[in-house]
């Protein structure tokens, strides 16, 4: 099949910057000699998850969006569009960030709206959702909790994403933990939200995830590529990895929304508790 061959990223990133940088130069390199051309990282690829919920670990390193930092994500990425999270200082506010970058610079970026477990007393939260353009396609970002909101990947349907990324330190579940991740009630959840907003909007959706351990959290990894039908097409398990696949997007859409088109048949005017009457109208 002929299309655009994209892959989501499962893997463990810390406090070590250098280190990180290492590991997303080599999984980088990896993806290239695969053919990727969208590839996309975890929440916090950049640093470690922005938050020590136990006390054990430091603040992540507060990077500007036009700082050296992500000029060199932007040099490692090249001729593909690659996609990561980090901790936004921007006007005095720190942000939990992702930015899109390719060898020419800054594509886009998102700042996470939705907020669990505390992280709006430590960052500011991002003001909305919009699509952005790439070479690779029309695409938009979230962060972790902000796909647990169909709002959220709905706003970027309706601005004409064709592919969404969400980038996830997403854990297993605090309270009766199964020892067996692939089978925690919060690794359902994740895996249930992904497909669920690819099949609910009929895109495209690329998932990524930290895998490992950060303090007392322990990632699930699951990073994963979904077809706009909701079928999972690449899945990386609980494991580290890449998850790869090569998507006709533009066949693959138009497929899902011949018959029956969600974004094209909604009735905005019968949801006015949701500003329906407003948006998409």
């Amino acid at each position: 099949m002929s299309g655009l061959r994209m892959a989501a990223v499962a893997a463990n990133f810390d406090r070590d910057l250098d280190g990180d940088f290492a590991r997303i130069e080599r999984i980088t390199a990896e993806a290239r000699a695969d053919g990727v051309r969208l590839l996309a990282f975890p929440e916090a690829a950049l640093g470690g998850y922005l938050l020590s919920l136990d006390g054990t670990a430091d603040s992540p390193p507060a990077l500007a969006q036009d700082g050296p930092e992500i000029a060199r994500l932007a040099a490692l990425a090249g001729e593909m569009v690659v996609t990561a999270g980090y901790c936004e200082a921007a006007d005095g506010v720190l942000y939990n960030s992702v930015v899109c970058v390719n060898g020419d610079g800054v594509l886009g970026n998102h700042r996470k709206v939705h907020q669990p477990l505390n992280e709006d007393a430590n960052y500011g939260a991002g003001g909305g959702f919009a699509a952005f353009d790439t070479p690779v396609g029309r695409l938009g970002m979230m962060i972790c909790y902000d796909k647990a909101f169909p709002e959220s990947a709905r706003a970027l349907a309706l601005d004409g994403a064709e592919v969404v990324v969400c980038v996830s330190a997403w854990p297993g579940s605090a309270t009766n933990p199964d020892p067996d991740l692939s089978k925690d009630r919060w690794k359902r959840r994740f895996d249930l939200f992904d497909r669920a907003r690819a099949l609910e909007n009929q895109v495209v959706w690329l998932s990524a995830n930290q895998s490992g351990t950060f303090g007392a959290l322990r990632f699930v990894a699951g990073a994963k590529v979904v077809d706009p039908g909701g079928e999972v097409l690449a899945d990386t398990g609980v494991a580290e990895g890449l998850a790869v696949a090569e998507v006709d997007v533009a066949a693959a859409l138009e497929s899902a929304r011949r018959t029956m088109g969600h974004l094209r048949d909604r009735r905005p005017e019968a949801y006015p508790a949701l500003g329906g009457h407003l948006v998409g109208a």
